[in-house]
This record gives structure tokens, C-alpha cells and sequence, in this order.
């Protein structure tokens, strides 16, 4: 056992839906395609965080509805993570005239295939994805590590 216990970085994301389609952003920084989304600051909720991220990142102000999926996904570079995607709706194409990009961290977004979202975003990613649009036609949200469901064995 370690005497220094973990210290995680948090992250929250959107899920919007529309059909068969997830909602992307392009990111003006890092891996390009992303959820909306970011870090939970101090004192701050997952849900909270999300609520906030969409406000600063699209100026949509939309209430996550539920939990999909919690993902515990270290990297080498940052250290353990904890991200936590949401369920977040869709976007009525009347919605989509009211998305202002936040300049300085986006410069685009899409609507793509669930069945090709490992053509836009990074595996583990994709897996997460992939593992929160199947939780989000389910009761329960799912636990996953490195993007993919926790299995013991």
C-alpha cells in the first residue's frame, strides 16, 4: 500500500444525440475532435462542470439529465483522470443557430455517425463514446477504465 493517495483530475462532457449521430467539437488544441466539455474546477460537480462548459463553450445553457458513463483513464503525461460523460439531449436544428463557439477553444463542431466516431476522435475516446451512446438507451451508467467496460477476471 502507498502512502500518497491518488489525486485525479476531473473532467465532464456532453453527450448530445440526434438519431444514430453524436455531437463533436473540433478543438483548436489538443487531439482536435472532442465532446463538449472540460475540467471540474475546485469545489466544483461534475454535473455543475458540464452545465458550465457548455455555457462557455457553445453559450447553450442545458442541464445534464444523467450520468452515462464514468471512465477512470490514466495517461503518462497527465496523470490518473476521471472523466464523467453526460447525457445532455440533442440539439434541434432550431438549437444549432443559438451555438456560439467559444474562439479561443473551438472552431468548428459536427454530427457524426456513432458507427464513425473513430474516424474523428482518439481510441480511448471512441471507446468511451461508443460505451455512452449504448448506456444512454439503458437504465444504469456503466464503469469504464481506459474507455472500455470494467470486467473482473
Amino acid at each position: 500500500m502507498t502512502d500518497d493517495p491518488a489525486r485525479a483530475r476531473l473532467a465532464a462532457g456532453a453527450l448530445f444525440t440526434r438519431g444514430r449521430d453524436v455531437f463533436l467539437v473540433h478543438k483548436t488544441y489538443g487531439n482536435g475532435w472532442d465532446i463538449p466539455g472540460g475540467g471540474v474546477d475546485r469545489g466544483e460537480s461534475p454535473s455543475a462542470a458540464c452545465r458550465r462548459e457548455l455555457r462557455e463553450e457553445l453559450g447553450l445553457d442545458r442541464p445534464p439529465r444523467r450520468l452515462l458513463v464514468h471512465d477512470w483513464a490514466p495517461s503518462d503525461a497527465d496523470g490518473d483522470k476521471i472523466l464523467y460523460v453526460f447525457d445532455c439531449g440533442t440539439i434541434e436544428l432550431a438549437d444549432e443557430r443559438e451555438i456560439v463557439l467559444q474562439a479561443s477553444e473551438l472552431d468548428g463542431w459536427a454530427w457524426v455517425p456513432i458507427e464513425q466516431v473513430g474516424d474523428y476522435v482518439i481510441p480511448r475516446l471512441a471507446r468511451r463514446l461508443r460505451e455512452a451512446f449504448r448506456a444512454a438507451g439503458q437504465d444504469a451508467p456503466g464503469y469504464l477504465e481506459y474507455g472500455a467496460p470494467f470486467s473482473a477476471g
